[in-house]
């Protein structure tokens, strides 16, 4: 995880501060699962939460960076041994769609 935290909120440009911490459910290889703690920092002046998220997940998806860069440069696709570890044909097309979105 991260060990960098945000010091000013997106949003206004002011102070955030260390507000809570969740935890999520991240998808990995051969049908395994990981819980990592998020942490949550609120700002002072606006209100707004922001979640500190690391290097190997991004952000709304359920699936480690590692399996969408993957898709998104090619080595993982339907045709792919192993396939039913990997997210569904559509899941792969969508993710393809978005690539603008995803940092590699």
């Amino acid at each position: 995880m991260t060990t960098e935290t945000k010091t000013v909120c997106f949003k206004c440009g002011q102070d955030v501060k260390y507000y809570d911490s969740v935890l999520r459910i991240i998808r990995t290889k051969g049908r395994k699962t990981r819980q990592i703690k998020i942490q949550r920092f609120r700002c002072l002046h606006c209100g707004c939460i922001h979640r500190n998220l690391p290097d190997d997940v991004f952000p709304y998806k359920q699936y480690e960076a590692e399996i969408i860069r993957g898709v998104l440069e090619g080595f993982i696709t339907p045709e792919t041994i192993g396939y039913e570890d990997y997210p569904c044909e559509m899941t792969m097309i969508r993710w393809k769609s978005q690539i603008i979105h995803f940092p590699l």
